[in-house]
């Protein structure tokens, strides 16, 4: 009962997604022929909110909702950053979704997107045996 927060918010964070139409083939379509501005606004508009919500829990000390201090570690660039982004962009580009709006489109009844899910899990789960041996 005590993660109910939890479920209002991705309730809640699916319908902002479906609202918006981020969860729409046609508009990934759009943003990766370069037709339309739609999808660059709403990922130029998150990484902003994203840039001033760090820089404001950094500069308040702001802590977890269970009391924890916030560490967010300092990452080196790697060429596997640059891998896993292409075959990130592909996969995005064919099937119109990335792991954020799967689960939106799922409740919309783009049922067809279940084979999606599936990708990415047997994805991840590949990643994980691959891991040691990956550039990093």
């Amino acid at each position: 009962m005590r993660n109910i927060k939890y479920l209002i918010a991705g309730a809640f964070f699916g319908i902002v997604l479906v609202k918006s139409e981020v969860i729409s083939w046609f508009r990934i379509q759009e943003m990766f022929r370069l037709q339309a501005f739609h999808m660059y606004g709403i990922i130029g508009s998150a990484i902003v909110v994203g840039m001033i919500s760090v820089f404001i829990i950094k500069k308040f000390n702001i802590k977890t909702t269970a009391g924890e201090e916030v560490v967010i570690p300092k990452k080196e660039f790697s060429k596997g950053n640059i891998f896993g982004g292409l075959i990130f962009g592909v996969g995005w580009a064919i099937t119109g979704a990335c792991p954020g709006p799967l689960f939106a489109q799922i409740g919309s009844g783009f049922l067809v997107t279940f084979v999606t899910l599936l990708s990415a899990i047997a994805g991840t789960w590949v990643y994980g045996l691959l891991r040691e041996r990956l550039p990093e």
